[in-house]
């Protein structure tokens, strides 16, 4: 057996640290920043129960790392490798042979390099099974709306990351356009550059709000905050919203009826698997940046198998092969912390026709 440990934190400092400690529900968050920073890496829970289709089997620890997604973005970056490194020492202290790296642990800095180089275990951050899950994810529900890829628009947002790079190369040829957004024009148009050698029709532009012509997005950014509002979705749209914390503002769930918003990465995970902690996935299913940290275990190859800005098409179509030698797979969609069920499905597309209706009679009234 080779053991693992995978690294989470805190996203939201009053309403995650709540959870284990109450009285911060009352408390102003720079006094939980505060209590935070002076935390050090600990065990939140074992893992126990994985068992793969080919009869392998392992186990793991959920290591807390105590800074939240703003705390790793303002504190120095050395402090920040100092704590993400706690958790690699703890975990090998513990007896596993390689470690995840969680959420915003993967992005800051240089994506998991330096702590790979330092870690006294071999580290991975998941973004290979992260990528393959979200274009499933994407495509799946696009299908259940509907779209047709072929005749569709496919817009990336964060596409000079490490996730966004390789869904833009890896899916842009199953559209009939795609657009590329980033912060910068000249590396966002490396990246069209390449995903149109592998025969899409592609775009690049630094203004965000030009998703609003397209029929599916994922978006991954590093950002730390909601960057897309409900007023740049068309209407019958699918998003696929890997970045934790989300890309996509709550208001859109609360305003925008007619567009479907899933998570990227659920995962149903073998076995009887009990986690031990609660971290708002049904039970037995997990994030596939987790997914990953346990395939490589199953697999017995304790080895830094992503790390970095560059996730390679061929490092997600590995380990979509072993994901499905060892029985994981897509485990449904969820939205903002739920589960999107078939109704929700049939109550998206009754508000798309009801905004085409509408549509249709604005434009069928004669002016004024």
């Amino acid at each position: 057996m080779t053991p693992f440990a995978f690294v989470i934190h805190p996203i939201d400092a009053r309403r995650d640290v709540a959870r284990k400690y109450p009285i911060a529900r009352y408390l102003p968050e720079p006094v939980i920043e505060w209590f935070l920073k002076r935390k050090s890496a600990q065990v939140l829970s074992e893992i126990k129960g994985i068992r793969s289709a080919t009869g392998a089997e392992t186990k793991g620890w959920f290591i807390g790392c105590p800074l939240t997604p703003k705390m790793m973005l303002e504190l120095p970056l050395d402090f920040v490798y100092d704590k993400i490194l706690e958790c690699c020492e703890l975990a090998a202290d513990l007896g596993a042979k390689i470690i995840g790296l969680g959420a915003f642990t993967a992005v800051v800095g240089d994506g998991g390099e330096t702590i790979a180089k330092r870690s006294p275990i071999p580290v991975t951050t998941g973004n290979s099974y992260t990528v393959a899950t979200a274009m499933d994810g994407a495509m799946e529900a696009a299908k259940l709306l509907g779209i047709q890829p072929s005749q569709a628009v496919l817009a990336v947002v964060g596409a000079t990351g490490s996730i966004g790079r390789t869904c833009a190369i890896l899916m842009a040829p199953s559209f009939a356009k795609t657009i590329l957004v980033g912060r910068d024009y000249e590396r966002t148009a490396a990246v069209a550059s390449e995903a149109s050698k592998a025969g899409g029709n592609v775009e690049a532009t630094t203004d965000i709000e030009r998703i609003r012509e397209a029929d599916v997005i994922v978006t991954v950014t590093s950002a730390g905050g909601a960057l897309i509002e409900p007023h740049m979705l068309k209407s019958g749209s699918v998003i696929c919203d890997v970045a934790r914390p989300r890309d996509v503002s709550l208001r859109v769930a609360q305003e925008r009826k007619d567009v479907l918003v899933i998570e990227g990465g659920v995962v149903e995970v073998p076995g009887e698997v009990d986690f031990g902690f609660n971290f708002g996935f049904p039970p037995k299913t997990a994030y596939a940046c987790m997914s990953e940290t346990m395939l490589l275990a199953l697999e017995n190859r304790p080895e830094p198998f992503t790390v970095g800005k560059t996730v390679s098409p061929d490092q997600v179509r590995e380990i979509e092969q072993l994901a499905q030698k060892h029985g994981f797979h897509l485990a449904g969609f969820r939205s903002f912390e739920k589960p999107v069920s078939e109704e929700t499905i049939r109550e998206v597309l009754r508000h798309v026709k009801r905004s085409e209706s509408l549509t249709a009679r604005v434009e069928a009234a004669p002016e004024a």
